[in-house]
Order: C-alpha cells, then structure tokens, then sequence
C-alpha cells in the first residue's frame, strides 16, 4: 500500500469526489451566511481573516460591527489602527486585525482598492496564505484554486486514512497535491471549496462526526476501518508551560490607567494593565509585597492603597498564564508616562484590551464589588 506522500497528482485526480462534494454543498451545505451570495472581495476577505481559528458563531457579530465601522477596504485603510483593535477586541489572535489594517493599505495603495483575483498576488499581502488566497479567489473571481485549512484536513484525513500527523511538512506538502488533484476544473468551485469547508464544519466535526449522513461516506478509510476518533492523527503534546503576571489596576476618580503593549508579541497593539514582573515562569515568580507593588506604582502617583483582587487564568497558543491583579488606588496623580493613558470605567468596554482584561477591568468597574 502507497504512503501518502508516494501518490503523483494522477493517482489522486478523481471528479466523482468534487461532483460528491458539490451536489451535497448545493443541498445540504450553508447557504445564508452574510458573507455568502456576494462577489465582495472585501467582505469575503473579511470573513475569511475572522473565521481563522475561530468559530462562525463567535465571527458572526463581530463581523457586522466591523462592517458597519469600516464598510469598504478604502475605510479600513484610513481608519487609525486603534479603531480596528477596539472593534476586533475579545476576537482573539490579535495579529490577524494587525495584518488586517496593513492589507488594507496595501491594497489601496497597490491595487486601487480592488482586490487581485490573482490567488499568488493575495498571498503576498499581509496575513493572507496559500489557502485563504485560494478561498477569497475562488469565492470572489471563481478562480481554480485549493484550499487547505483544518477542516479540510481534517475530511482528507478521514477519508484518505491518512494516519501520519498533517502538521508535518511532507504530510502537509502531500495533502496539498491531493487538493489540486481534486479541485474540479469544469465549473462549481464556489460550491465545493464551500462544501469543503462544510463539511468539516458540521458533519466531520473533531468530535462525534455525523458519518450517516455524510456524502463521502461509502469512500471514507476511517467509516470503513472505525478509526473516525483516531484520524487526523493529533499533533504530539508537550506539556504546556505556565506562567504568571502581577497586574496593577491603578484608579483614580473613577478612572483606571492604561498601558499600550508593544505591536508585536502578546496582546501586541492592545492597552492593557500595566504589569509588574512581565509574563516570567511559575517556578521564577515570588510573591510582591504590598511595599514593593506599591513603590513600583508610585510613578503613576500617591499611592494611598494596595488591594489584590481575584486571580483568574488565561490561555494562550504555547502557554497558560496566571494573572494575579491589585487595584492601585491613589490620592493624587502624577504626571500620565508616556505611552499610558487614564480612561473612564463606565465607559471601559469601548478600550482595545485584551478579553481577560476586559473582563477583569469590568467587575472592577462594579461599586458593589471593589467601592
């Protein structure tokens, strides 16, 4: 039996596999998305960037806020990059609405405004890949094009009974030919690339796949073999790191201080707490006296008291980080260092901050929990 990466793209071209697809997508598939029924390059861009390792139902409202904000790529491209964080705040992988902002410049300043149909141009720009290139190409220009996101790899991997892990390069690079050997090229590639997309979305799902009712189903290696909770095979765990941050809360006057974080790295763009130790290993961190945290608020002012709040607990891709936060309260400002900013409370789910800290500033906001 050939491995996967043994096949050439004549052993894996098959047209009744995309006919399969298609004929389920045209019935079966989602139809009534906002996104779909249009050949907007800018709203199907949109989508795509948003639905990156994310949910539709976490997309959706987000998705008609941005739009209502920046309705055109030339909107985007003027608004000032705080905007397009504040609106993409809680959404998550913050570098996505980095790329976002610069995309959009490029492509006004490059294109015209006007998206290339080309899906080699697209990738070129900001935060765009080979797959989703493929996606907004195929979708706006009905261009021949291979997609190749976790879902897709996911049905590949079902019903190929490919049982190497995908991330690896030659699997991925594999996989890749076996989706250009399969992309149909007589018509119907909106309809598969959708029906693709589909189908790993609410069929052959990471858990309890509905194999009964799937179209692929009488060629599915895993169906056949009972391996469906097996394949893909799932990538290698490493244990994941911990760490801790000492978040200071400083208020004053119903106001809270807030930092910008750099433009790259965690939360980059964001304001957030200022933080005492940085994001340092559990085993490094120590405890912070009331003396210390407070000596180190007092560039912020007269620091009139020191209270810890309730922890909570973050999860990001490579690490999970234990937040302990104190409310800094002060009886007199200094002058704001640069690069902070004093903003309302009441008014404290408009900032671009990260989710955690969203919600932390918004029980602080409470009377009733912290005067």
């Amino acid at each position: 039996m050939k491995r996967l990466t043994e096949f050439d793209v004549t052993d894996l071209a098959d047209p009744s596999f995309s006919r399969a697809v298609i004929d389920w997508q045209k019935q079966h598939g989602r139809h009534a998305l906002p996104w779909q029924n249009t050949r907007d390059a800018y709203r199907i861009w949109l989508s795509e960037i948003m639905l990156q390792q994310t949910q539709v139902t976490a997309v959706l409202g987000y998705y008609a806020r941005f739009l209502e904000r920046f309705p055109t790529v030339q909107a985007l491209a003027e608004a000032p990059l705080e905007d397009v964080m504040a609106y993409w705040s809680g959404l998550g992988y913050y570098t996505r609405a980095r790329n976002l902002h610069a995309c959009a410049k490029r492509v006004v300043e490059q294109y015209g405004g006007t998206f290339p149909s080309d899906p080699a141009l697209l990738a070129e720009l900001p935060g765009i890949g080979r797959s989703t290139a493929a996606a907004i190409s195929a979708f706006s220009s009905g261009t021949r094009a291979a997609i190749m996101d976790g879902n897709v790899k996911r049905v590949f991997a079902r019903v190929f009974g490919i049982d190497q892990y995908p991330g690896l390069k030659p699997v991925e690079d594999a996989l890749w030919r076996r989706a250009e050997a399969l992309t149909p090229s007589d018509g119907g590639i909106e309809a598969y690339t959708q029906g693709l997309m589909d189908l790993g979305a609410t069929l052959c799902t990471r858990s309890r796949p509905d194999c009964e009712r799937c179209p692929l189903q009488a060629r599915c290696v895993a169906y056949a073999t009972g391996r469906t909770a097996e394949l893909p095979v799932r990538k290698p765990k490493k244990a994941t790191p911990e760490k801790r941050a000492l978040m200071l809360a400083v208020v004053d006057r119903g106001q809270v201080l807030l930092q910008q974080r750099p433009a790259s790295g965690i939360w980059g763009g964001l304001l957030s707490l200022p933080e005492f130790d940085g994001h340092v290993g559990l085993d490094d961190a120590e405890d912070a006296d009331v003396a210390v945290l407070a000596g180190a608020a007092g560039e912020f002012g007269s620091v009139d008291e020191v209270e810890p709040l309730l922890p909570l607990v973050h999860g990001f891709t490579h690490y999970k980080l234990h937040i302990q936060p104190y409310r800094i309260g002060l009886s007199a400002r200094a002058e704001t260092p640069a690069g902070h900013v004093w903003w309302d409370l009441a008014n404290i789910e408009a900032a671009p901050l990260p989710a955690p800290v969203k919600k932390l500033l918004g029980q602080l906001a409470a009377p009733s929990l912290f005067g």
